[in-house]
């Protein structure tokens, strides 16, 4: 796990389609039944939260790449801790989808009551792909991705300890397109590169999720884009 959060080595490369072997197998796995629960274990997370801060919310930093994602993790976050979000996703393509995206974000935390604090991190598209540009044609959901994620998470959990921030997570495990196995590896890989500051974890499309995430889009109007936001992924869902 260590490679795709580094740098995009060789080793980094190893996730791609020139294994296809693994990536059979990882599909396979992600059907298993004996996978963690991780609603589960952020709903006991919370109660030794509830019991160790007494007095006032702990902070976390959260990663968001879009207000329908963001939308129930910050309903459900915002009652146990003082959530800041973290804007950095540099691999949306193109700028004027990233800026719609956070547009969106915006609104819907007005909207909202302005609860959560936002931080916004430069647009570098260019540079940023760099890094996946080996990795291009992974299918979506595998290696690519996962360096992706690991990328933009590792930025994030780095703000999150230079800052004093408590706890650190991402809106990204309500994704239905999202592996919340895979993202929980990646959050506790990270963890160990910055010990500071807790990694929480979450499965937030379990539990009601997802079915109060579609009523706060619907009741909120937001756009809901149809593609994860590079442009591979615009590619393989407009190959026209």
């Amino acid at each position: 796990m260590k490679s795709i959060v580094s740098s995009p080595s060789a080793t980094a490369c190893s996730w791609c389609m020139n294994n296809p072997e693994a990536y059979r197998k990882y599909m396979a796995e992600r059907k298993n039944s004996h996978r963690t629960n991780y609603y589960l274990v952020s709903k006991k997370e919370i109660e030794e939260i509830q019991k160790e801060y007494t007095d006032h919310k702990p902070r976390l930093l959260l990663h968001a790449c879009c207000a329908v994602c963001a939308s129930f993790p910050i309903e459900f976050l915002t009652e146990i801790f003082d959530v800041t979000i973290f804007f950095n996703n540099s691999n949306i393509w193109p700028k004027e989808e990233h800026d719609r995206r956070l547009e969106e974000l915006e609104r819907y935390i007005h909207e909202t009551g302005d609860t959560v604090k936002l931080v916004t991190v430069r647009y570098d598209h260019e540079d940023y792909m760099k890094d996946l540009e080996p990795m291009k044609d992974d299918p979506e959901g595998w290696g690519r991705c996962f360096y992706c994620y690991a990328k933009r998470m590792r930025q994030a959990y780095a703000y999150a300890s230079e800052h004093g921030y408590d706890y650190f997570t991402t809106v990204m495990s309500i994704s239905r397109q999202k592996d919340s196995q895979k993202m929980n590896e990646i959050g506790r890989s990270l963890s160990h590169l910055y010990p500071n500051v807790r990694y929480f974890y979450s499965d937030f499309k379990k539990g009601g999720g997802q079915t109060r995430q579609h009523d706060l889009v619907e009741e909120h109007h937001l756009y809901r884009q149809d593609y994860c936001g590079c442009e591979y992924s615009y590619q393989s869902r407009h190959e026209e």
